[in-house]
């Protein structure tokens, strides 16, 4: 069979063109409309960047998301917002000197930031969109608009640790709400037993290569959209806090200049499966959180975070995902610097009240005897 060649690219009809580039995911879309003028042109049409977006992220398909996307500039530009992974290029330059000296003098808005810039930030500025795959399966998408039980500035929200619980609130419109589960029909292994699984890990290593992770979050007021998770997860624990548990972790890393001492904080995306059935080949998805902690590991409150996340979305971004790791590897290790420092720093402060309370307890002998 014999294939005739096409002389002039101008000779095939626009439809046949569309055709074409509607069939094209995000990254290939991107790169055909560097290929031809004709193709340059298509590429601009939001409609085949609605499709790309829908089967990347099937949040987006709901008619409000949509409309808000078209408020914040369009479906094109939400792929290229969503679609890179946040790099932080300041991690490796951060070390614990870098901690400005807190001073009692400094009231705590003074320390952490000017309040005039937090009435600028309102929880119902953010909207969030979650969608977890598994094997390129869809097994969750749900939107939340605002924060959840954020009820004002001067209540418990502004002092009390951020979180954003996924299956504490029920928006309209969202699906699973009766439950996220994986089973063998998935491509979950069949698992007879907990102890063997302990020993070959099959149950672990299908869901930690299987499972994908997107947590975009939208400013309605400033008009930016970043997706805050690693896509992969980043690190994991097995059998965690019982011997059913699967503990996962996704996350960013995004700068708190001006906001925090520490200049940079950890967005951490924390995801627990169960293991049920008699079998034990069916997993539950029984918690999905979101939370900001700084470099000693202590949470970040809802005042702080609502600024780091309104910064974190100018961040840089890469479609490059070993960026992204490099950049949550550097943290990691300048955290455990940071706690190895402040570890030797407190052991020297007890060697020094004991040989104080030694050299006290002498004093008072000799003291006693003279």
């Amino acid at each position: 069979m014999s294939v005739a060649q096409i002389e002039n690219m101008g000779t095939l009809s626009s439809d046949l063109f569309y055709d074409i580039l509607r069939r094209l995911d995000g990254a290939t879309l991107a790169s055909a409309s560097c290929a031809c003028a004709a193709f340059s042109s298509m590429s601009k049409e939001e409609r085949l960047w609605e499709d790309v977006c829908s089967s990347m992220w099937p949040s987006t398909k709901r008619d409000d998301v949509k409309n808000l996307i078209l408020s914040i500039g369009g479906f094109k530009k939400f792929y290229g917002d969503c679609f890179p992974l946040i790099v932080n290029k300041e991690v490796p330059e951060f070390r614990w000197s870098d901690y400005p000296e807190y001073t009692e003098e400094l009231t705590e808005a003074e320390y952490y930031g000017d309040f005039d810039e937090f009435e600028n930030v309102s929880p119902s500025d953010f909207v969030s969109m979650v969608d977890i795959k598994y094997k390129d399966k869809i097994i969750c998408s749900k939107v939340i608009w605002g924060i959840p039980n954020a009820n004002g500035f001067d209540g418990w929200f502004s002092n009390c640790p951020f979180r954003i619980d996924l299956f504490d609130f029920t928006g309209q419109g969202d699906d699973h709400t009766g439950g996220v589960t994986l089973s063998v029909t998935d491509g979950l292994p069949v698992v007879t037993s907990m102890e063997r699984e302990r020993k070959d890990g099959k149950l672990w290593k299908q869901l930690c290569d299987g499972i994908r992770l997107s947590w975009i979050v939208v400013n309605t007021k400033v008009k930016q959209a970043a997706n805050l998770s690693s896509w992969s997860p980043l690190t994991g624990q097995r059998h965690w806090p019982t011997d059913k548990d699967f503990m996962l972790r996704f996350g960013s890393i995004l700068p708190a200049k001006d906001i925090l001492p520490c200049q940079m904080v950890e967005c951490i995306l924390a995801m627990k499966f169960q293991v049920t059935g008699g079998a034990h080949t069916t997993l539950k998805l029984t918690e999905l959180c979101m939370q900001l902690e700084d470099m000693e590991g202590a949470h970040v409150n809802g005042r702080n975070s609502l600024l780091v996340l309104k910064q974190g979305l100018r961040c840089d971004r890469s479609k490059n995902y070993s960026l992204a790791l490099e950049s949550c590897y550097l943290y990691s290790k300048a955290q455990s610097e940071i706690k190895e420092e402040k570890l030797r720093y407190e052991s020297w402060l007890d060697r020094l009240w004991i040989f104080g309370g030694i050299t006290t307890f002498f004093a008072f002998l000799c003291c006693y005897f003279m």
